[in-house]
């Protein structure tokens, strides 16, 4: 199957844009201990945004794999997991700032060093927010594909070093019109004092029609089916019959 569309952020980039319902995103890592910073909002109003508490607390879980779907404040489904090579991605660790950043992997600077200084994923999220109307303001809890953190005994947060190797893949499906902002920068929580620099693919495919009786996402959990009538209803009612779609 050919991608319709293609792009490769390295490490420290960053991109924004909007990918429209019914499409397969895949990312795939071009090598060990990958993490790519993620938001989301609907595109057509970009008040509605990921929710971390309610996809969490709805589908009983504090990480994100396969069947899980990417719930927005209005419950309804922005995205559905559909592929997933690792089982596991951090949804509560959030991101990097600049002081991070200098701290962790000493301090650079655009002037000194243009396109190879270190970027922090606050600033990258700010600089793309911008570009489509939104502000620092807006930054919402990340997903942090390709990494694994998780809580010990005693509630501290945990990196899994090696979680994610070369060729490691997720597969996203858009239930919704989404813009999607991502950041390749580090995980917060990642211990290695060297700078990622591990490239990520983004290959954007035509999704197949949703079984609504057989597909995982759908019946992962009642929870995540009630967010799909809410995502098919709200078509419906713009006055897209989304459920053509839908076998």
């Amino acid at each position: 199957m050919n991608s319709v569309w293609s792009k490769t952020i390295p490490a420290g980039g960053k991109w924004s844009g909007t990918i429209c319902k019914g499409r397969l995103v895949k990312f795939t890592a071009q090598g060990e201990g990958a993490n790519l910073s993620t938001l989301m909002y609907n595109a057509h109003n970009l008040t509605e945004r990921y929710n971390m508490p309610d996809t969490l607390k709805a589908q009983h879980t504090s990480h994100l794999t396969k069947g899980h779907v990417l719930m927005s404040d209005n419950g309804r489904v922005l995205a559905s997991i559909v592929e997933d090579s690792l089982g596991w991605h951090d949804s509560i660790s959030g991101y990097t700032t600049r002081d991070l950043t200098d701290s962790k992997y000493g301090i650079t600077t655009y002037q000194d060093l243009r396109n190879n200084w270190l970027r922090s994923g606050e600033e990258n999220f700010i600089m793309e927010l911008v570009r489509n109307g939104l502000s620092a303001r807006d930054i919402v809890p990340a997903l942090n594909l390709f990494s694994k953190v998780y809580c010990d005994e005693k509630g501290d947060m945990k990196f899994r070093e090696g979680h994610c190797s070369l060729g490691a893949s997720v597969t996203l499906r858009t239930e919704m019109d989404t813009l999607f902002i991502f950041s390749n920068t580090p995980n917060p929580l990642d211990p290695n004092k060297e700078y990622p620099s591990v490239p990520i693919t983004i290959d954007v495919f035509e999704a197949e029609p949703i079984d609504e009786n057989e597909d995982i996402c759908v019946n992962f959990r009642p929870e995540n089916k009630r967010a799909f009538e809410n995502t098919w209803e709200y078509y419906t009612l713009l006055g897209i019959n989304y459920r053509i779609a839908v076998k």
